[in-house]
């Protein structure tokens, strides 16, 4: 598989959708070489504001962008870019369904080095549960793209959580991207396992190694965590015999709330791979805090083997 690096990915995008729209402005925390936005930095600097370490007002000044009719992207690491600004989040841009979009990058564990306080693994949960908000996560550096791109033409607010680390490309280019829209990334017959951001890939590796003992997954990727069409999700668990979501993220109002939720007064069987109510912590490398937190392609294997039993 190709790797890519999906805040590079979206740098590149935002510089291209600069290009073609000049309604694009874009917001920062003091994060520019890390969320890549210093790309468009470069290259439009009229239209670029740096905040400082102000996240609040960052997104009390996009929504004031927004009112005058630009397309503004706000970014930070995810931790911040949710937990910081909330109320300007939910009365400045939520309730008014303006058009900011919020980014936060080096989401999940992927900041490895930084521990608990920079790691954002409650944010989905967060931004889920303001009305108005839409919640988004790509799987890779091809999806990345895409979802940008589909958040721009929007109308309304947007939260997108990247990945910090390079990751392999699990979709295809010719992969439509819908806001809402599960995608079927490989087809099974025997457990559904929903997933997304670099979970997808640990899910893949999963089937892979399941499909050797004669167990067949269907994976598929949920890069829309709000809205969620739940006759899709419905459908796409009928004739399975389980059920099992996986997520970098804690497990307190994620996707594994959501498909539960979905699924309730079923009685199909369901198991959840997520990091448990707790924060995250330092490590030597992005796997080594994926491995500690049981975030692994076995850990899914496992849970598959649990439903079926």
């Amino acid at each position: 598989m190709d790797m890519q690096n999906c805040r590079t990915a979206y740098g590149e995008t935002l510089v291209e959708l600069g290009r073609e729209n000049e309604r694009i402005v874009v917001l920062e925390a003091d994060l520019s070489k890390t969320t890549m936005t210093k790309l468009f930095e470069k290259e439009f600097p009229s239209r670029f504001f740096e905040m400082g370490i102000g996240e609040q007002n960052m997104i009390s000044t996009a929504a004031g962008l927004a009112l005058c009719g630009k397309i503004a992207f706000a970014n930070s690491f995810a931790v911040f870019a949710t937990g910081r600004p909330y109320d300007q989040i939910r009365v400045s841009a939520c309730i008014g369904r303006l058009n900011v979009k919020i980014v936060g990058s080096s989401c999940g564990l992927s900041d490895f080095g930084d521990g608990a306080t920079h790691q954002g693994i409650e944010d989905v949960a967060i931004m889920r549960a303001i009305p108005n908000m839409t919640v988004l996560s790509p799987a890779d550096g091809i999806e990345t793209r895409k979802i940008v791109r589909a958040a721009a033409n929007y109308e309304g607010p947007v939260y997108i959580r990247i990945l910090r680390n390079d990751v392999p490309d699990v979709t295809g280019e010719n992969h439509e991207f819908k806001i809402g829209k599960p995608t079927v990334i490989r087809e099974g017959t025997d457990v559904t396992v929903f997933a997304h951001g670099y979970m997808i890939y640990k899910s893949l590796k999963a089937a892979e190694t399941l499909e050797k003992e004669g167990v067949s997954l269907r994976i598929v990727n949920v890069s829309t965590l709000k809205p969620i069409d739940e006759k899709a999700i419905k459908k796409l668990t009928s004739g399975v015999k389980g059920v099992v979501t996986v997520e970098e993220h804690t497990i307190i109002g994620g996707l594994a709330s959501a498909i539960a939720f979905i699924l309730r007064g079923t009685a199909i069987p369901m198991e959840a791979v997520a990091i448990q109510d707790c924060f995250g912590q330092s490590a030597l490398n992005y796997e080594q805090l994926l491995e500690h937190y049981g975030l692994t392609d076995m850990a899914v294997v496992k849970a598959v083997k649990k439903v079926l039993r």
